[in-house]
């Protein structure tokens, strides 16, 4: 099926609520030949999935008919390959596919009434209807009252206020400015009902909201009708400058990389535009500059801040062959980077682009709530007849007084503040993890971060820095600073893991590192040169052993580094054992502290390797955690079954490719730093810095998003409960009820928008 579907992705403007994600979803998936549809109100974004057949004009005329501006992304119709790349191990993600099929087949039989309605009425529907919802990005690109849902507002109040003079100087005609006054703001909106529930969305807002106010009229409540159509339109504008203000903070993200860039042409340099650098040019990059794009520094050396990518607050150094990002700052050298991803590509664009898929795949939450709205809100419509059908029709009620508070119940019942309560929480977690560098795939790898009970850390290059580091130097007889310098001048020109670690200490200490002659390379067992009139050699402790260099007192040393963890290498000059270096692969320096941030948020945590017993008891014992040695990618992944058939929830942090296997099998795969993509692909989420600490800071970010949720269902249904008691009891009336469901549906979303507000 991969092979033959295709992706085209849509900008949508005008999407302020969850709704109207819903009606858009249900209307586009009646098209022929869709496969899929998803979108994402907060993104202002919808994905169709199609098999090639399905007419693309029919999708647009479509969304435009129910009142929203749409336009292709560029060069978005390419195949579904970057979605297949995940699709492999989506354990709990079947968001994407079949959430709500349920519904698909329920009115296939007027779909055709539907379509020719379309087309009918579509050519003067354009015209009005075209951004009837602001441009782009809804209606926060510019001011709200520039948008039409703003100018429709303020035209609907202007009609509400000339209503009531008139009727102040004129009473007999009182009624009918009103009614006039309620048709300015009700004709938009109950041409969206309609068209809604043409595209199979009988129940939308705007339907509820239009048999409302003409039930109103008809029961002689014209001047709360009016009022109610200009609350609803208020409403409905906090909620679009809402949505947007959550919708700019991931935008923000892109805005980091530079427009222009320096390109090295030639020997000169000219400015041309970021999006079109190549891969493979040259760019130079001033100091206090961003940088461009994503590239190899290829000469200069300087502390660059990547604060705005990856959140880490100290400057890194940086020297020729490092990998530098798109939108981080050069501190304080000239720098040539070499390109190695377009503009489209680069890490930023890429956030981007996961944090809006993320937002277009539904939470288990979320898929709850959509389908409880689907039933809640005809529920609602059946009570609110009930309500105004039975008391008269058994008791003898007053026609009018019932039919009102039936009428005021329909408006209670807008699902809205409840079906935003989850999406908006989400968006704005995943926003402000991306600003943070910590990255997760979708709302469903959002909610199960926070029932994460086990996390399993691959060690190297996870919770150890990657690197050997020279630990202990051990001298017979020369000084350590002697031994270090003689080793180093064995060792320049090697890049060899120990060897590194080896120049990298004397360069740290300052020692000179004399040129050395005849260097020789011994395969398996070490090097050895001239310098300085003396004969060198660096080898393994059985190489010494061999030429008879140690004696038991040194090998009792060497036993108790190798029990350590250490790899040691012996000093040997003019054939006499000098001296002893110890190196190991050390913890890095937030490990202990991320550990114990896990354990006091009662996670527990084992670490995974590939390396010997040894060094894994050791490094185990300095951070005080369980672990398992020696295990190839087979076995961490085996490892992670077992401990997912003990009941835990498990997360496994990796970062490289032996990790793909854990990762996938893992409930949540979390690829470590800057990773292999590979890592980055398989993992539902990913710690740009790698940190050990952000897979607790992860972990509680789950953990607020899920409080917020609660928060905010609450908050909307409560509100709800307690408007539909006293509706009955005939305290509250028509625009209270409007209120109730405006003020929950902006209190939900405030609420969902703390979740912005970084902490640390």
């Amino acid at each position: 099926m991969m092979a033959e579907t295709n992706e085209t992705r849509y900008r949508v403007g005008g999407m302020d609520c969850a709704s109207c994600a819903a009606k858009i979803d249900t209307a586009v998936r009646r098209v022929a030949g869709v496969a899929d549809v998803s979108v994402s109100v907060m993104g202002g974004t919808m994905t169709v999935r199609h098999d090639g057949s399905s007419d693309l004009k029919a999708i647009e005329k479509k969304v435009t008919g129910l009142g929203y501006t749409v336009s292709p992304f560029a060069g978005s119709a390419a195949p579904a390959r970057d979605h297949g790349s995940h699709d492999h191990h989506d354990h709990d993600h079947d968001d994407h596919t079949g959430h709500d099929h349920d519904h698909d087949h329920e009115g296939h039989d007027h779909d055709h009434a539907g379509h020719d309605h379309d087309h009918a009425s579509h050519d003067h529907e354009e015209k009005e209807i075209e951004g009837l919802h602001g441009h782009d990005h809804g209606p926060t690109t510019g001011p709200w009252w520039q948008s039409k849902k703003g100018r429709l507002t303020i035209f609907s109040g202007a009609a509400l206020i000339a209503a009531y003079a008139i009727g102040h100087l004129v009473p007999a005609i009182a009624s009918y400015a009103f009614i006039v006054a309620m048709l300015v703001g009700l004709v938009p909106i109950a041409r969206r009902a309609v068209m809604a529930a043409l595209s199979g969305t009988p129940f939308s807002i705007e339907m509820l909201m239009t048999i409302a106010a003409v039930g109103a009229v008809i029961i002689n409540a014209g001047e709360e009708a009016a009022t109610v159509v200009f609350l609803f339109l208020v409403g409905e504008l906090l909620e679009g400058v809402a949505a947007g203000k959550a919708r700019e903070s991931i935008q923000s993200l892109t805005t980091l990389v530079p427009k222009n860039a320096l390109l090295e042409d030639n020997g000169q340099t000219r400015e041309v535009p970021a999006e079109s650098l190549a891969v493979g040019a040259i760019i130079m990059v001033r100091p206090g500059d961003r940088i461009s794009a994503d590239g190899i520094i290829i000469s200069g050396e300087s502390a660059i801040d990547e604060a705005p990518v990856t959140g880490e607050s100290t400057p890194v150094r940086k020297g020729v062959d490092a990998v530098v990002f798109a939108g981080t700052v050069n501190g304080d050298a000239v720098l040539r980077v070499r390109v190695t991803a377009a503009a489209a590509d680069n890490t930023i664009a890429r956030v981007v682009k996961l944090v809006e898929e993320a937002q277009e795949s539904k939470a288990p939450t979320e898929r709850f709530i959509d389908r409880f709205s689907r039933y809640y809100t005809p529920g609602v419509v059946v009570v609110a007849a009930l309500v105004a059908v039975l008391p008269p029709l058994l008791f003898g009620g007053s026609w009018s007084e019932w039919v009102y508070k039936g009428l005021a119940i329909l408006l209670i019942g807008c699902p809205c503040a409840l079906v935003i309560s989850t999406p908006a929480a989400i968006a704005a977690s995943l926003s402000a993890g991306a600003r943070r560098g910590l990255l997760m795939k979708g709302g469903a790898v959002l909610e199960t971060l926070g029932k994460v009970t086990m996390v399993a850390f691959d060690k190297t290059g996870t919770l150890t820095e990657g690197k050997p580091q020279v630990t202990d130097i051990v001298s017979f007889g020369l000084s350590e600073a002697q031994i270090l310098s003689r080793a180093a001048v064995l060792e320049q020109g090697s890049s060899h893991p120990l060897a590194l670690a080896i120049l990298n200490r004397a360069k740290a200490d300052g020692l000179p590192v004399p040129p050395a002659f005849e260097l020789e390379a011994l395969p398996g067992k070490g090097v050895s040169g001239k310098a300085g009139g003396e004969t060198l050699d660096l080898l393994s402790p059985s190489a010494a052993r061999e030429r008879g260099a140690l004696d038991g007192e040194k090998d009792a040393r060497i036993t108790v580094l190798n029990d350590e963890g250490k790899s040691v290498s012996v000093l040997l000059v003019n054939g006499v054992a000098a001296g002893l270096i110890a190196m190991r692969d050390e913890p890095r320096e937030d490990a202990q502290a991320g550990l114990s941030a896990l354990k006091s948020a009662s996670v527990k945590a084992m670490m995974l390797t590939g390396d010997n017993k040894r060094t894994a008891a050791a490094v185990a014992g300095m951070l005080g955690i369980d672990w398992r040695g020696e295990m190839m990618p087979a076995d961490k992944q085996q490892v992670v079954g077992e401990l997912k058939r003990q009941g835990f929830i498990v997360a496994k942090v990796g970062d490289g490719i032996n990790d793909a296997p854990a990762l996938a099998a893992a409930d949540i795969g979390i690829a470590m730093g800057g990773g292999t993509d590979v890592a980055l692909e398989t993992a539902d989420a990913a710690v740009l810095h790698g940190r050990v600490g952000d897979v607790a800071r992860m972990i509680e970010l789950s953990k607020r998003t899920m409080r917020n949720i609660l928060q905010n269902i609450t908050i909307a249904l409560g509100l709800k409960a307690v408007f539909l008691v006293t509706t009955i009891a005939g305290i509250t009336g028509l625009w209270p009820a409007i209120l109730a469901d405006t003020g929950a549906t902006v209190l939900v979303t405030i609420n969902a928008l703390r979740l912005l507000r970084v902490k640390g």
